[in-house]
């Protein structure tokens, strides 16, 4: 993808896995995505929208890197911030300031980086008094808004979002998506799920919409809205 206008290009892409019949000690196939394609731009945020078991969770984790695919192909291009799992990469018997260093190398950023931004990364996540607390001491909205600040600081080019906008007090989710759409105007693209069909409509140029682990609608926000909330309607969606 050099030289490209896509940070981020799924190609074809299945993600297959095996579900055990114990009674029969067999193993039977299930497809939690199968021949999805798209393509997202630098500074574009792209949705992605459907039902409970639509594959939303598996397309970002296979973006991520944390699942293998079955089929197809996936590309990206730099450096990816993964608000999926909040938390995966935090020590709880570590404090707070040691974890924002342990988050920053498994991110590979650089010491120096950490260092340059930790001030700003403590500021944000509003944890001052705490951040030489050990985090196993920290109450959940402490945890997570520690994992976020810590992550979202290093310059991501792609942001992957899981319904991750219940961040602590409504105060700081309105800081915490602000933060978000800086990047973007900055040329990040942001890969956006969420079932807040408003803030989809609000912010998001173009929208993929997943069933049964298929994509069946690919186009503008509002026109896959729509599309979204009529297969609701009509009782094809996956519950």
């Amino acid at each position: 993808m050099a030289n490209s206008k896509y940070s981020i290009k799924v190609d074809e892409v299945g993600v297959k896995f095996f579900l055990s019949r114990q009674e029969k000690k067999k193993k039977k196939e299930f497809w939690a995505l199968k021949d999805v394609s798209f393509a997202a731009k630098h500074g574009e945020i792209f949705g992605v929208i459907g039902g409970n078991g639509a594959g939303k969770s598996t397309l970002l984790k296979i973006i991520a890197g944390i699942f293998p695919v079955s089929q197809g192909n996936v590309y990206v291009k730099g450096n990816i911030a993964p608000l999926i799992e909040l938390g995966a990469a935090i020590n709880p018997e570590l404090t707070g300031a040691e974890n924002i260093f342990l988050t920053g190398s498994i991110y590979k950023v650089p010491r120096s980086e950490i260092m340059e931004k930790f001030e700003n990364i403590i500021e944000f996540s509003e944890l001052r008094k705490f951040i030489n607390v050990p985090v196993k001491n920290y109450s959940s909205g402490m945890f997570i808004r520690l994992a976020f600040s810590s992550i979202i600081f290093f310059k991501p080019d792609i942001i992957l979002i899981d319904e991750v906008f219940a961040v602590g007090d409504e105060v700081f989710q309105k800081k915490s998506f602000e933060k978000i759409l800086s990047f973007q105007r900055e040329g990040a693209t942001i890969l956006l799920v969420t079932h807040d069909a408003a803030l989809i409509n609000r912010i998001c140029d173009r929208v993929l919409v997943l069933n049964r682990g298929k994509e069946v609608y690919l186009g503008e926000a509002e026109e896959a809205v729509d599309f979204y909330h009529k297969m609701i309607k009509s009782g094809e969606e996956m519950l």
